[in-house]
């Protein structure tokens, strides 16, 4: 069973950073191939929306609101994703959520963490 356990949300004053993580567990190398790992938001009151996503190839892409303050990596093992947010504003605030797309003998399956709250005041 795969598991994605996020840490390092807090709360934060505008325009300071914080640095989000997830690690995957329970993929397997033989039978998985991670598609794409991103990171998810939701404000209070509103819906799930992207923020950014990397590709096994590298590719990134980034929600416009985020472009040029965030930055999504990830480990050499492919299993824990990063997203570095930089300059954060209050309307930065929401729950992140972890997700990897993965193939699975050819399966597609979408894994969520649990979340994890950002909080940015002004």
């Amino acid at each position: 069973q795969v598991q994605l356990v996020e840490s390092g949300g807090g709360l934060v004053q505008a325009g300071g950073p914080l640095r989000l993580s997830c690690a995957a567990s329970g993929i397997s190398s033989f039978i998985d191939v991670i598609v794409v790992m991103g990171w998810y938001r939701q404000p209070p009151g509103k819906q799930r929306e992207l923020v950014a996503t990397i590709s096994r190839g590298g590719n990134t892409n980034y929600a416009d609101s985020v472009k040029g303050r965030f930055t999504i990596s990830r480990d050499n093992a492919g299993n824990t994703v990063f997203l570095q947010m930089n300059s954060l504003k209050p309307e930065d605030t929401a729950v992140y959520y972890c997700n990897v797309r993965r193939l699975r003998l050819g399966v597609e399956l979408n894994d969520w963490g649990q979340g994890t709250q950002v909080t940015v005041s002004s």
